[in-house]
């Protein structure tokens, strides 16, 4: 394919409460046994995408771990791979990324060493399959110079996204950035198509501006002078920024549709694979529509909902509505419900938790490995 990808995943969300403080959005796991970066990556790599850049900054331990071998994605090859960026202490620069715009501008040079025509563009916290080609296909057929892609938004918050109106043309007349208040409900998903020489152009003209943020500062910037365009797409697509948005697309998997459309059906979703046994089922064990993952030992009840690897549910516990993260032990006679725990926890014997007013998160020291 005649693009390379890049993936911005530096950026931090106080939306995401305490998830956010030991690992960056973008690593969040997501449907059992991915991380939300996955769903970018496989996309490209289903797209023939052969040169992929992701940017990293805010706690990119974990994820800088899960992108460590480019093997699970199919970016291994002699011509393109998997570049990780990372900010980089310069005789000329001395900042971490200011913007999604100065993150570009700081690792400049590698766009200008590419041969490919095209950029594409996407967030990494964005749940969703989308054939890039296509996408590339209407690019060059409106002879647009930047392509966005959207969606009409559903159940959420429309004001923590961009905002777009398009003409019968579906050329994009108005661009709106997290607005206060809106008519419209059509969202950028994040996801972008821009000609690489004329994305260096901008890019360098907004630094010379001292400006740092790709939306506000170059897209909307240019919403009169370049033609840009709107491609919609209908199918399933989820942004994880906010708790309460985390907590609902895990518990869209929940549901059978959702389920086949990114388990079953081609293309499919990749992720790094952990060596890990199947889910234990011991006797005495109730599970009622839940995602149970590799490494799992049960001996409880659990309900409507997903427990993430190498989870221990201990005797006559009842886990309703949760998302339990990865490696936690969950003591026996515990009660978890309408919460998130944390990964790595240890939760003691008898323990009741439930989000009464909204989504709790349950975060404990894993005792397993205390001193």
């Amino acid at each position: 394919m005649k693009a390379l990808g890049i993936i911005l995943a530096g950026g931090h969300s106080n939306r995401m409460r305490e998830l956010s403080n030991k690992r960056a959005i973008p690593a969040m796991p997501v449907g059992g046994s991915y991380r939300s970066i996955d769903f970018s990556l496989s996309s490209m790599s289903n797209s023939h995408i052969q040169k992929v850049a992701v940017l990293t900054q805010f706690n990119a331990r974990s994820l800088n771990e899960h992108l460590s071998s480019s093997k699970w994605w199919d970016f291994g090859r002699k011509q393109g791979g998997l570049f990780v960026f990372t900010p980089t202490l310069t005789t000329t620069n001395s900042y971490w990324y200011r913007g999604t715009a100065d993150a570009l501008y700081q690792n400049i040079q590698w766009l200008k060493e590419c041969h490919e025509p095209y950029v594409i563009i996407a967030s990494g916290d964005g749940v969703y399959k989308l054939d890039f080609t296509k996408v590339l296909e209407y690019h060059i057929a409106k002879r647009a110079d930047i392509t966005i892609v959207c969606t009409e938004c559903k159940g959420d918050d429309v004001t923590r996204f961009g905002i777009l109106k398009m003409n019968s043309e579906a050329r994009v007349e108005d661009f709106e950035e997290k607005p206060m208040s809106t008519t419209s409900n059509l969202i950028s998903t994040g996801i972008y198509i821009v000609r690489r020489r004329q994305l260096i152009e901008m890019l360098e003209q907004c630094a010379d501006d001292d400006r740092y943020d790709l939306v506000k500062d170059i897209f909307i910037r240019y919403k009169n002078t370049k033609r840009i365009f709107g491609y919609k797409i209908d199918t399933y697509w989820r942004n994880i920024a906010t708790v309460e948005a985390y907590y609902q697309t895990n518990m869209d998997f929940l549901k059978p549709e959702v389920r086949n459309y990114f388990f079953n059906e081609y293309p499919e979703i990749y992720s790094k694979i952990d060596d890990l046994p199947p889910a234990k089922y011991n006797p005495g064990n109730k599970v009622k529509n839940s995602l149970i993952s590799s490494g799992c030992i049960i001996n409880g009840h659990v309900e409507n909902s997903i427990l993430f690897k190498d989870v221990y549910v201990g005797n006559n516990c009842v886990i309703k509505n949760s998302i339990v993260l990865n490696n936690v032990y969950l003591g026996d006679n515990t009660h978890i419900e309408n919460c998130i725990v944390e990964s790595r926890g240890t939760i003691g014997a008898n323990s009741y938790y439930c989000g009464e007013d909204g989504i709790r998160i349950v975060i404990e020291k894993d005792e397993r490995y205390a001193i």
